[in-house]
């Protein structure tokens, strides 16, 4: 068996957990850094907001232009401490008042046109600063205390690089407990999927135990896991046919060779006694006519065996034709006519039903019943045909006869190959043992079936047939 190319269950658990557990991992890590971006977000909103309102409680102050030249010295008290932060102040005519040296702010923040309306800032800006210093800033329109003047823009930003710092390291301790996780999980993912796949390494090996000559032996379902015992109980009862199947050939096997064993040792020793000296012609006629007999009886087990080899094969073909049932049973009963009449037995048939069946099928099933019946039914007692149409969709043909009940034992193996209940039941016909299993072949051919049923009564064999769609004959 070629296994190239063929992933066992274990690796594809094992990947599966594993691209389960990192694409958690990646999930979670994605957001735990955007919640982490926004809290540093919001933290430098509130310290620039702050630092916004004290300058712009600064610039308000500013009256006269007297008081606009010394606002830098102003604002260099006001900020002295403050470590980080750049702060940018514009004059209405676009003269820039106060700038923190090497702050570099965007034009974004001082444009007057973008800032007109906005009452306060509501976006930051992020950008690096002229030494490579990443920097957040907000601007927003600061009225002054001079009367009729336009409002002054003031840009305040705040050294963000410890927040780089820490989201690289974040990152960087993610990623790489994202590939230890992968690999423990995968590792961990492929001993947990052996574990699991244990209870199946153990049916393996109980199911490998079991032979041809210990079909006997079942697989343990208290053992095996939930999700394993529809498996076992599944393969059990494929054991449980097999079984049956063995038994069955085996039992043929030894019926078939017992039946042919004794015509074959009846012409070789009848042969052989002719052969011991020369007889008359009449007396060669008459070996030859016994060997007939015995060659006939070879040839209807032949006969009866490809018949029921086609069965078994569905080659079976029923030719269809609308049958009023009882008037085959009928015909059947008169071919038996004389051979009941020399028993003393009575022959009886009632009921009507239409049928759509193989006509010569049909009669053979029918024949094989009656003849079975004529065999075990005593001298004085009645044989009873009855056809029973009541269910729409069957029909029902009914045998019985009265003598020994069959032991309900053997009732299930009645329609096998060469079964007989016991020596007593032998046949007093010229079958051969296979009347009951071609007529159950017979039915099943048609989509019906056979059954069988014993007291100490009677006994009645009774076939089911698909009933005819068209309408009753009355």
């Amino acid at each position: 068996m070629k296994l190239r190319g063929r992933k066992s269950i274990t690796f594809r658990l094992t990947l599966l957990f594993a691209s389960a557990s990192t694409a958690i991992l990646l999930l979670l890590g994605y957001l735990i850094g955007g919640s982490v971006d926004r809290h540093f977000e919001i933290l430098d909103m509130e310290v620039l907001a702050d630092k916004l309102s004290l300058i712009q409680r600064t610039v308000e102050k500013v009256a006269s232009p007297a008081d606009l030249d010394a606002l830098p010295r102003q604002l260099d008290e006001t900020l002295i401490g403050q470590v980080g932060l750049a702060v940018a102040v514009v004059a209405p005519d676009g003269k820039i008042l106060y700038a923190t040296q090497g702050a570099g702010f965007p034009q974004v923040l001082l444009d007057r046109q973008k800032q007109k309306g906005a009452g306060g800032a509501e976006h930051s800006i992020v950008w690096e600063s002229m030494e490579q210093q990443p920097l957040r800033g907000i601007s927003a329109l600061v009225t002054t205390g001079m009367a009729g003047a336009p409002p002054a823009i003031v840009a305040v930003a705040t050294d963000i690089s410890m927040h780089g710092h820490f989201n690289r390291a974040f990152r960087e301790t993610l990623w790489s407990f994202v590939v230890l996780a992968t690999l423990a999980t995968g590792i961990l993912g492929a001993v947990a999927a052996r574990r699991g796949l244990a209870p199946l390494q153990e049916i393996k090996r109980k199911a490998a135990d079991i032979t041809a000559h210990r079909l006997h032996t079942r697989i343990p379902v208290d053992s095996v896991p939930v999700e394993l015992i529809d498996l076992v109980e599944t393969l059990n009862k494929m054991l449980t046919r097999l079984e049956t199947s063995f038994s069955q050939l085996s039992d043929f096997s030894s019926d078939i060779a017992h039946e042919l064993r004794t015509p074959v040792s009846n012409l070789l020793i009848q042969t052989q006694v002719t052969l011991s000296r020369v007889r008359s012609p009449e007396e060669y006629r008459d070996v030859l006519a016994s060997n007939i007999e015995e060659f006939e009886h070879l040839s209807r087990m032949i006969s009866d065996m490809l018949f029921l080899a086609k069965s078994d094969n569905q080659l079976l073909v029923p030719h269809p034709e609308q049958l009023n049932l009882i008037d085959e049973v009928k015909g059947v009963l008169e071919f038996y006519g004389a051979l009941a009449e020399e028993k003393s037995i009575a022959l009886r048939c009632s009921g009507t039903g239409v049928v759509s069946g193989d006509r010569l099928m049909l009669r053979r099933a029918i024949s094989n019943l009656i003849s079975n019946a004529l065999c075990y039914t005593p001298a004085g007692a009645c044989v009873s045909v009855h056809v029973d149409d009541s269910t729409e969709s069957l029909v029902k043909l009914s045998v019985s006869n009265p003598g020994k009940a069959i032991p309900a034992e053997h009732l299930p193996r009645l329609f096998d190959r060469f079964y007989r209940a016991d020596a007593s039941r032998q046949r007093f016909t010229e079958g051969v043992g296979l009347g009951l299993a071609i007529t159950r072949a017979i039915m099943r051919a048609h989509g019906g079936d056979a059954s069988v049923r014993s007291d100490p009564m009677s006994t009645v064999f009774e076939l089911t047939i698909p009933a005819n769609i068209a309408p009753k004959i009355t």
